[in-house]
């Protein structure tokens, strides 16, 4: 205990030399009672999902408008609440069966119990017809670690059959990758850029829960109906897939590769694709709607540096209506994410209620993040605050604490200062700092601040999630089991009033809120530590 306080005492010292104020502003508490009033509005069934391109959308854009100028938040681009973002809906359906073929004959896969396939290809009709099916292992190619698994084929009309995460997850070889924090390489959407350079036409994803991270039945929601993408000129793939750990064993099963342990095979350094004999067909129909969605931006401008600044950023979309589940259509996301949403005009409030800052703080509710960070990928090709002036991100999503929280987990700790920044806070309110415990998952490149790191500004991600002051390890363990099992994704994200205890919300929001209000007040920026692989971008 007394190296973890002398830890933690020198954290404190180290921030307040870095900082020129010693500053004496007013902080208000970011107040529980607005954060209740905006989740129940935003997770009510009259925002029907808050899907982007719906009447959702544009009910949730204009509340959230609204709810600004009632606070006295200025417009955050130019004289304009909005930054338009430009995407594409793409409607596919795809063919009831996925047809494997092989000189044994031919079998089906069934779509949504077996199979889900989309494209990002803005076109009316995509195909696989009767392409080869290639094993490529994890799908990776990553010169640091010497790991090509497309190495030695041409890729040309062929579909690469993966792993999800990547060769580290449960090696027990700390040195393999990253052991078990997954690496931008394990997750989805690593997988089907990399195919798409490869030039391959498909790539099947293989589901398994465990390195996933999720179940089955949140690929069956997240992967059937319509599907955002902002259009590039980047190499696109005709189908992305994804399969059951069942049905890839049938795969294999009739492949060349039959009785072969191809997990333990792809994990070896120096697996080389395997062609397993078979090919593949599917179809896709595409009803194609180009349309403009909206990011929410508003400002506070700061009282001396009005051009640094501090951006809090929160994803206003979710699923919107799809496929009813226990008679239930509206996926209303209350924890994911009117919460993160809720949060934005609550610390706004405090703010405004606050000694105003020397640096401007901006909140920015994000569209499209369920379909690939979208919206804060188009703000990071199209800032509207200049990323060398701007000096952290703090973005905030899925906030699920059962009550007040003893720790704060961070979410990619280790990459920048601003995990010392978020340490003297919590100090403050007597909880310690973790890693976070699931790295396996690749939390951290499943939110917003990702693209903000990617263009080189220091992001906070983190949350309670750990132990509470008054709930357990193991009954937060359960709770957040149950979260991912039955909640997560689904039309059962609900709030209720009645039993929603906030207060842990509202102490993770109050920490947030004073590590803003801080790097608001003084003239440093954090850096990014030596050996983070988003150092170099600009700082």
């Amino acid at each position: 205990m007394m190296k973890n306080y002398l830890m933690l005492l020198v954290v404190v010292l180290f921030l307040s030399c870095k900082s020129n104020n010693k500053t004496t502003e007013e902080l208000a508490e970011v107040d529980q009672t607005t954060i209740a009033k905006h989740i129940e509005r935003l997770a009510s069934d009259e925002f029907l999902g808050r899907k982007p391109f719906t009447e959702g959308e544009v009910k949730t854009v204009n509340y959230l408008k609204d709810e600004f100028e009632k606070i006295g938040v200025l417009p955050g681009n130019g004289d304009s609440f909005f930054q338009e973002v430009p995407m594409v809906e793409i409607t596919g359906t795809p063919s009831e069966k996925m047809v494997v073929s092989g000189k044994d004959g031919s079998f089906n896969l069934d779509v949504l119990k077996d199979f889900v396939a989309v494209t990002s290809k803005v076109k009316t009709d995509v195909s696989l017809d009767n392409s080869e099916l290639v094993f490529a292992g994890y799908g990776i190619v990553a010169p640091e670690y010497n790991w090509n698994d497309y190495e030695g084929v041409d890729w040309k009309g062929k579909t690469a059959v993966v792993l999800i995460n990547d060769p580290g997850f449960q090696s027990g070889d700390s040195t393999l990758f990253k052991g078990n924090e997954m690496t931008y390489y394990g997750r989805w959407t690593y997988k089907y850029e990399e195919a798409a350079r490869q030039g391959a036409s498909g790539l099947i994803i293989i589901h398994d829960t465990e390195p996933a991270s999720y179940g089955w039945n949140v690929i069956e929601s997240g992967w059937s109906g319509a599907k955002l993408i902002i259009e590039s000129n980047l190499p696109l793939l005709d189908v992305e897939s994804w399969i059951s750990n069942e049905s890839a064993q049938k795969i294999f099963d009739a492949s060349i590769m039959k009785g072969e342990d191809y997990k333990t095979l792809a994990r070896i350094k120096g697996f080389k694709a395997t062609s397993l004999d078979l090919n593949v067909s599917v179809a896709i129909q595409n009803k194609i709607k180009k349309d403009v969605s909206k990011n929410v931006v508003a400002l506070i401008p700061g009282t001396e540096r009005k051009d640094e600044v501090i951006i809090y950023s929160a994803h206003w979309d979710h699923f919107g209506i799809g496929k009813a589940i226990d008679g239930d259509s509206i996926y209303n996301g209350a924890i994911d994410n009117a919460s993160g949403t809720a949060a934005l005009l609550a610390i706004a409030e405090a703010f405004k209620k606050s000694t105003p800052t020397k640096r401007s703080i901006a909140f920015i509710a994000l569209t499209g993040e369920e379909q690939g960070l979208l919206g804060s990928a188009f703000y990071a090709e199209n800032p509207i605050f200049d990323p060398k002036k701007t000096v952290a991100n703090i973005n905030i999503d899925a906030l699920n604490s059962p009550g007040k929280m003893k720790d704060l987990t961070i979410t990619g700790y280790g990459q920048s200062e601003m995990d010392e920044y978020a340490e003297a806070a919590a100090l403050k309110q007597d909880r310690y700092i973790i890693q976070d415990p699931d790295a396996d998952k690749g939390y951290f490149f499943r939110s917003d601040h990702f693209n903000f790191a990617k263009i080189g500004i220091p992001a906070l991600y983190a949350s309670g999630s750990y132990e509470g002051f008054d709930t357990s390890i193991e009954e937060v363990k359960k709770i957040k089991e149950n979260y991912l099992m039955h909640i997560y994704h689904q039309p059962s994200d609900e709030y209720d009033a009645a039993t929603s205890d906030l207060s842990g919300v509202q102490f993770d929001l109050q920490l947030f809120f004073e590590v803003g209000s801080k790097l608001a007040n003084e003239d440093y920026f954090p850096k990014y530590y030596a050996g983070s692989e988003f150092r170099a971008v600009i700082k």
